[in-house]
């Protein structure tokens, strides 16, 4: 027996041959905020061989109080969420695979990224993408583990495509935008994270060793401090559903375009140019200069300009800071990263 495992091994559920199929697996995890980061570590702590992240951010000092896999060093040295999450993983299990992506997970690239993997974990913050995950999952026929919390509440719900509803048949359309609140608007308490994670990763290691019979099968909400667990059993899809039922994967056939997207709540605008190509940092800070207070790293460049702030990532998609303006964001790409 393997010590490491040892114990995971003695329970019924998983045992020797479950273990090895769990060191056989690939997990894609899309988001690497709070959701994300206990989903990475505990799914290597239980010995997934290969871990593939995914996450277009970097760590700031707010992120700190629920996102267990940064530090204060991460936060101020505006590491990317998926490397720093790699980093640390790699000192949790040195055994296990790791791919770290930097990237904004859209039409362009979502089919790349769930390609060879078992099981998609949802960390994500937002419906555009949980939706682009279901067309491309349901597509792919992948199963995928949908998962979401704010204040005290959460909710999660896995997606067996063909077999359950998918995330269209229960949320038939996304919440209009800003109409629902979010972490920087209604705040999130870290047991609510720690609850949502858990049964996600519960219901991924279900999945990865066969065990569907304990599924749960249900869209499960908590309120950790309102001490309210509910859980609403799932029929057959629907037949209905433009996805399941009718093959169509809309958020896939996405006009190719340059994507605009204001982050909600944080007075700054993300831009992901259509047509991309790896950018020199250092060429890009040296031509900088005189513009304004510029910061680099190995995987991103800052610079503060006037009231502004902008952080230009490696695939030249960027973070503009002190806006929620798209056309004033484009003017100072446009003006600092060029077209």
């Amino acid at each position: 027996m393997d010590e490491r495992y040892s114990r995971q091994i003695l329970f019924d559920g998983i045992g020797a041959a479950g273990q090895k199929r769990l060191g056989e697996s690939r997990v894609l995890i899309v988001g690497c905020g709070a959701l994300g980061s206990q989903q990475a570590e505990a799914l290597a702590r239980a010995g997934v061989g290969r871990l593939r992240i995914a996450d277009r951010d970097f760590v700031e000092e707010s992120n700190l109080q629920r996102q267990t896999m940064f530090s204060e060093r991460d936060a101020q040295e505006r590491t990317p969420k998926a490397i720093a999450c790699a980093r640390r993983i790699k000192e949790i299990n040195s055994r296990i695979e790791i791919e770290a992506e930097v990237i904004d997970v859209n039409h362009s690239n979502v089919e790349r990224l769930l390609r060879d993997c078992d099981v998609v974990v949802d960390g994500t913050d937002n419906f555009a993408t949980r939706y682009l995950l279901n067309d491309a999952l349901v597509k792919h026929n992948v199963a995928w583990i949908y998962g979401a919390a704010v204040g005290s509440y959460g909710v999660t719900m896995t997606v067996r495509p063909h077999l359950t509803p998918c995330l269209r048949c229960v949320f038939e359309e996304a919440p209009p935008a800003a109409s629902a609140p979010t972490c920087d608007t209604a705040g999130v308490i870290m047991p609510i994270i720690s609850v949502v994670a858990a049964v996600q990763v519960s219901e991924a290691l279900k999945l990865l060793t066969g065990q569907t019979a304990s599924l749960h099968n249900s869209l499960m909400q908590f309120d950790v401090w309102r001490n309210e667990w509910r859980r609403i059993k799932l029929g057959a899809p629907a037949q209905s559903c433009p996805t399941c039922a009718q093959g169509r994967f809309e958020t896939l056939e996405a006009e190719a375009a340059d994507h605009t997207a204001v982050l909600c709540g944080r007075n700054a605008v993300q831009i992901s140019p259509h047509r991309r190509a790896p950018v020199d940092l250092n060429q890009l800070a040296a031509r900088l200069e005189a513009a304004g207070e510029v910061e680099t790293n190995p995987y991103l460049l800052r610079v503060k300009v006037g009231e502004y702030e902008l952080t230009v990532f490696q695939d030249a998609r960027a973070i503009i800071r002190g806006t929620d303006d798209t056309a004033l964001a484009r003017s100072l790409y446009a003006r600092y990263v060029g077209a």
